[in-house]
Protein backbone atom coordinates (compact mmCIF):
# COMPACT_ATOMS: atom_id res chain seq x y z
CA UNK A 1 0.00 0.00 0.00
CA UNK A 2 2.79 2.44 0.92
CA UNK A 3 4.59 1.67 -2.34
CA UNK A 4 1.39 2.30 -4.30
CA UNK A 5 0.83 5.60 -2.49
CA UNK A 6 4.44 6.66 -3.08
CA UNK A 7 3.79 6.58 -6.85
CA UNK A 8 0.71 8.77 -6.76
CA UNK A 9 0.79 12.46 -7.62
CA UNK A 10 1.22 15.03 -4.90
CA UNK A 11 -2.22 16.41 -5.75
CA UNK A 12 -3.83 13.02 -5.18
CA UNK A 13 -1.97 12.51 -1.90
CA UNK A 14 -2.92 15.94 -0.60
CA UNK A 15 -6.58 15.43 -1.51
CA UNK A 16 -6.57 12.06 0.22
CA UNK A 17 -4.72 13.54 3.18
CA UNK A 18 -7.25 16.32 3.65
CA UNK A 19 -10.01 13.69 3.87
CA UNK A 20 -7.98 11.67 6.35
CA UNK A 21 -7.33 14.78 8.43
CA UNK A 22 -11.02 15.55 8.73
CA UNK A 23 -11.85 11.89 9.40
CA UNK A 24 -9.42 11.84 12.32
CA UNK A 25 -10.83 15.11 13.61
CA UNK A 26 -14.39 13.79 13.44
CA UNK A 27 -13.67 10.41 15.02
CA UNK A 28 -11.48 11.46 17.96
CA UNK A 29 -12.88 13.73 20.65
CA UNK A 30 -9.51 13.99 22.41
CA UNK A 31 -7.85 15.01 19.14
CA UNK A 32 -10.45 17.73 18.56
CA UNK A 33 -10.17 19.00 22.10
CA UNK A 34 -6.38 19.21 22.05
CA UNK A 35 -6.28 20.89 18.63
CA UNK A 36 -8.82 23.50 19.66
CA UNK A 37 -7.20 24.17 23.03
CA UNK A 38 -3.67 24.53 21.66
CA UNK A 39 -4.81 26.78 18.81
CA UNK A 40 -6.80 28.94 21.23
CA UNK A 41 -3.70 29.47 23.40
CA UNK A 42 -1.94 30.95 20.38
CA UNK A 43 -4.94 33.06 19.37
CA UNK A 44 -5.52 31.11 16.15
CA UNK A 45 -8.84 31.83 14.49
CA UNK A 46 -11.45 29.42 13.18
CA UNK A 47 -10.38 29.68 9.53
CA UNK A 48 -6.74 28.79 10.17
CA UNK A 49 -7.70 26.12 12.68
CA UNK A 50 -9.90 24.39 10.10
CA UNK A 51 -7.12 24.61 7.52
CA UNK A 52 -4.77 22.99 10.02
CA UNK A 53 -7.04 19.93 10.23
CA UNK A 54 -6.61 19.26 6.50
CA UNK A 55 -2.87 20.04 6.54
CA UNK A 56 -2.27 17.50 9.31
CA UNK A 57 -3.71 14.85 7.01
CA UNK A 58 -1.69 16.11 4.04
CA UNK A 59 1.48 15.76 6.09
CA UNK A 60 0.73 12.08 6.74
CA UNK A 61 -0.33 11.36 3.15
CA UNK A 62 2.80 12.81 1.58
CA UNK A 63 5.11 10.68 3.79
CA UNK A 64 5.16 7.61 1.49
CA UNK A 65 6.18 9.76 -1.47
CA UNK A 66 9.00 11.37 0.51
CA UNK A 67 10.22 8.22 2.24
CA UNK A 68 10.08 5.87 -0.76
CA UNK A 69 11.18 8.34 -3.43
CA UNK A 70 14.19 6.87 -5.29
CA UNK A 71 17.43 8.53 -4.22
CA UNK A 72 18.17 9.41 -7.85
CA UNK A 73 14.82 11.20 -8.28
CA UNK A 74 15.24 14.90 -7.41
CA UNK A 75 12.73 16.93 -5.44
CA UNK A 76 13.19 19.80 -7.85
CA UNK A 77 11.28 21.59 -9.24
CA UNK A 78 8.76 20.95 -6.45
CA UNK A 79 10.99 22.77 -3.91
CA UNK A 80 11.55 26.52 -3.79
CA UNK A 81 14.00 28.28 -1.45
CA UNK A 82 13.83 31.67 0.22
CA UNK A 83 16.99 33.12 1.79
CA UNK A 84 19.09 30.03 1.07
CA UNK A 85 22.05 32.41 1.11
CA UNK A 86 21.89 32.26 4.92
CA UNK A 87 22.77 28.57 4.70
CA UNK A 88 25.53 29.29 2.20
CA UNK A 89 27.03 31.87 4.55
CA UNK A 90 26.85 29.53 7.55
CA UNK A 91 28.56 26.72 5.66
CA UNK A 92 31.22 29.10 4.33
CA UNK A 93 31.92 30.21 7.90
CA UNK A 94 33.09 26.72 8.83
CA UNK A 95 31.48 26.66 12.29
CA UNK A 96 28.84 24.02 11.67
CA UNK A 97 25.14 24.61 11.10
CA UNK A 98 22.05 23.76 13.16
CA UNK A 99 18.72 23.94 11.32
CA UNK A 100 15.72 24.24 13.63
CA UNK A 101 12.07 23.75 12.71
CA UNK A 102 8.85 22.98 14.62
CA UNK A 103 6.10 20.49 13.73
CA UNK A 104 5.07 22.79 10.90
CA UNK A 105 4.34 22.15 7.24
CA UNK A 106 6.41 19.39 5.66
CA UNK A 107 9.34 19.14 8.04
CA UNK A 108 10.32 15.84 6.37
CA UNK A 109 11.04 17.72 3.14
CA UNK A 110 13.57 20.05 4.77
CA UNK A 111 16.29 17.47 5.37
CA UNK A 112 15.92 15.92 1.90
CA UNK A 113 15.91 19.30 0.18
CA UNK A 114 19.01 20.36 2.15
CA UNK A 115 20.82 17.16 1.17
CA UNK A 116 19.92 17.68 -2.47
CA UNK A 117 21.18 21.26 -2.58
CA UNK A 118 23.96 21.40 0.02
CA UNK A 119 24.78 17.79 0.88
CA UNK A 120 27.89 17.59 -1.29
CA UNK A 121 29.36 20.55 0.60
CA UNK A 122 28.42 19.38 4.07
CA UNK A 123 26.06 16.49 4.89
CA UNK A 124 23.23 16.82 7.38
CA UNK A 125 22.51 14.63 10.39
CA UNK A 126 18.81 14.82 11.26
CA UNK A 127 17.49 13.82 14.69
CA UNK A 128 14.31 11.72 14.77
CA UNK A 129 12.35 9.76 17.34
CA UNK A 130 12.24 6.07 16.36
CA UNK A 131 8.81 4.49 16.07
CA UNK A 132 7.79 1.88 18.61
CA UNK A 133 6.62 -0.30 15.71
CA UNK A 134 9.51 -2.48 14.50
CA UNK A 135 8.70 -2.50 10.76
CA UNK A 136 7.98 1.23 10.73
CA UNK A 137 11.19 1.90 12.66
CA UNK A 138 13.17 0.02 10.00
CA UNK A 139 11.39 1.90 7.22
CA UNK A 140 12.13 5.25 8.87
CA UNK A 141 15.82 4.44 9.20
CA UNK A 142 16.29 3.30 5.60
CA UNK A 143 14.04 5.96 4.05
CA UNK A 144 15.66 8.89 5.84
CA UNK A 145 19.25 7.86 5.06
CA UNK A 146 20.11 9.36 1.65
CA UNK A 147 23.16 10.82 -0.08
CA UNK A 148 24.17 13.84 1.99
CA UNK A 149 21.70 12.91 4.74
CA UNK A 150 22.19 10.80 7.87
CA UNK A 151 19.54 9.89 10.44
CA UNK A 152 20.29 10.04 14.17
CA UNK A 153 17.84 8.47 16.65
CA UNK A 154 16.77 10.54 19.66
CA UNK A 155 19.04 8.57 21.99
CA UNK A 156 22.36 9.25 23.68
CA UNK A 157 24.10 7.60 20.73
CA UNK A 158 22.20 9.89 18.35
CA UNK A 159 23.20 12.98 20.34
CA UNK A 160 26.85 11.92 20.17
CA UNK A 161 26.46 11.46 16.43
CA UNK A 162 25.20 15.02 16.11
CA UNK A 163 28.04 16.42 18.19
CA UNK A 164 30.58 14.61 16.02
CA UNK A 165 28.92 16.04 12.92
CA UNK A 166 29.13 19.60 14.27
CA UNK A 167 32.78 19.13 15.25
CA UNK A 168 33.41 18.23 11.61
CA UNK A 169 31.67 21.50 10.63
CA UNK A 170 28.69 19.68 9.19
CA UNK A 171 24.97 20.41 9.56
CA UNK A 172 22.40 18.95 11.92
CA UNK A 173 18.64 19.32 12.04
CA UNK A 174 16.11 18.88 14.83
CA UNK A 175 12.65 19.90 16.08
CA UNK A 176 13.01 21.92 19.31
CA UNK A 177 9.27 21.73 20.05
CA UNK A 178 9.48 17.95 20.47
CA UNK A 179 8.85 16.95 24.08
CA UNK A 180 12.05 15.33 25.44
CA UNK A 181 12.33 12.53 28.00
CA UNK A 182 12.34 13.42 31.68
CA UNK A 183 15.63 14.96 32.76
CA UNK A 184 16.50 16.22 29.26
CA UNK A 185 14.50 19.42 29.36
CA UNK A 186 13.16 22.29 31.44
CA UNK A 187 9.76 23.95 31.79
CA UNK A 188 9.49 27.13 29.73
CA UNK A 189 6.58 29.16 28.28
CA UNK A 190 5.22 28.18 24.88
CA UNK A 191 2.38 30.43 23.74
CA UNK A 192 2.02 31.48 27.36
CA UNK A 193 1.72 28.04 28.93
CA UNK A 194 4.55 26.03 30.55
CA UNK A 195 5.82 23.29 28.23
CA UNK A 196 8.58 20.79 28.89
CA UNK A 197 11.25 21.94 26.44
CA UNK A 198 14.43 20.23 25.29
CA UNK A 199 17.77 21.75 26.26
CA UNK A 200 19.60 19.87 23.49
CA UNK A 201 19.11 22.50 20.79
CA UNK A 202 20.56 25.37 22.81
CA UNK A 203 23.35 23.24 24.28
CA UNK A 204 24.47 22.21 20.80
CA UNK A 205 24.62 25.86 19.76
CA UNK A 206 26.46 27.07 22.85
CA UNK A 207 28.88 24.16 23.21
CA UNK A 208 29.91 23.83 19.56
CA UNK A 209 29.69 27.43 18.33
CA UNK A 210 27.58 26.28 15.37
CA UNK A 211 25.30 28.76 13.58
CA UNK A 212 21.60 28.28 14.40
CA UNK A 213 19.13 28.99 11.60
CA UNK A 214 15.36 28.59 11.48
CA UNK A 215 13.56 26.98 8.55
CA UNK A 216 10.03 25.97 7.61
CA UNK A 217 8.86 23.70 4.80
CA UNK A 218 5.65 25.47 3.81
CA UNK A 219 3.24 23.45 1.69
CA UNK A 220 2.36 25.47 -1.44
CA UNK A 221 -1.24 25.92 -2.65
CA UNK A 222 -2.68 23.56 -5.27
CA UNK A 223 -0.07 20.87 -4.44
CA UNK A 224 2.62 22.73 -6.35
CA UNK A 225 5.28 21.59 -3.88
CA UNK A 226 6.99 23.25 -0.95
CA UNK A 227 8.69 26.54 -0.17
CA UNK A 228 11.61 26.33 2.25
CA UNK A 229 11.92 29.64 4.07
CA UNK A 230 15.09 30.28 6.07
CA UNK A 231 15.37 32.81 8.92
CA UNK A 232 17.95 33.96 11.42
CA UNK A 233 17.17 33.59 15.13
CA UNK A 234 14.99 36.55 16.21
CA UNK A 235 17.11 36.88 19.37
CA UNK A 236 20.41 35.32 20.47
CA UNK A 237 20.74 32.69 23.14
CA UNK A 238 21.89 34.20 26.46
CA UNK A 239 25.46 33.59 27.56
CA UNK A 240 26.07 31.46 30.63
CA UNK A 241 28.08 34.18 32.34
CA UNK A 242 24.99 36.25 33.10
CA UNK A 243 23.60 33.50 35.37
CA UNK A 244 26.45 33.28 37.91
CA UNK A 245 26.97 29.56 37.44
CA UNK A 246 23.27 28.67 37.77
CA UNK A 247 22.99 26.20 34.88
CA UNK A 248 19.31 25.45 35.45
CA UNK A 249 18.37 29.14 35.26
CA UNK A 250 20.53 29.52 32.16
CA UNK A 251 18.98 26.55 30.40
CA UNK A 252 15.48 27.70 31.33
CA UNK A 253 16.08 31.09 29.73
CA UNK A 254 17.67 29.42 26.68
CA UNK A 255 14.58 27.21 26.36
CA UNK A 256 12.34 30.28 26.58
CA UNK A 257 14.32 31.94 23.76
CA UNK A 258 14.07 28.77 21.68
CA UNK A 259 10.32 28.54 22.27
CA UNK A 260 9.88 32.15 21.18
CA UNK A 261 11.81 31.32 18.01
CA UNK A 262 9.43 28.42 17.33
CA UNK A 263 6.45 30.70 17.98
CA UNK A 264 7.91 33.15 15.45
CA UNK A 265 8.06 30.40 12.83
CA UNK A 266 4.59 29.09 13.59
CA UNK A 267 3.09 32.56 13.18
CA UNK A 268 4.55 32.68 9.66
CA UNK A 269 2.23 29.84 8.68
CA UNK A 270 -0.18 28.93 11.51
CA UNK A 271 -2.54 26.95 9.27
CA UNK A 272 0.17 24.31 8.77
CA UNK A 273 1.21 23.74 12.39
CA UNK A 274 0.25 20.45 14.05
CA UNK A 275 -1.92 22.04 16.72
CA UNK A 276 -3.02 18.62 17.94
CA UNK A 277 0.57 17.73 18.83
CA UNK A 278 0.56 17.11 22.59
CA UNK A 279 3.08 19.86 23.32
CA UNK A 280 2.10 20.35 26.96
CA UNK A 281 2.22 16.72 28.08
CA UNK A 282 4.50 15.69 30.96
CA UNK A 283 7.77 14.09 29.85
CA UNK A 284 8.05 10.33 29.57
CA UNK A 285 10.64 8.42 31.59
CA UNK A 286 14.15 8.63 30.17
Amino acid sequence: MLVWLSRRSLGFLHALGALLGWAGYALSASYRQRLRANAALAGIGERERRAAVAHAGRMVAEMPRLWLRPAAEPLQPAVQWQQAELIDAALDGGRGLILLTPHLGSFEVIAQAYAERFGERQPMTALYRPSRNAWLRELETTARARPGLLAAPATLAGVRQMIRALRHRQAVGLLPDQVPPDGMGVWAPFFGQPAYTMTLASRLVLQTGAVPLLVIGERLPHSEGWCLRVFEMPEPLPAAGAFAGDDEAHQTECAAVMNRAMEFLIRQCPAQYLWAYNRYKPPRSA
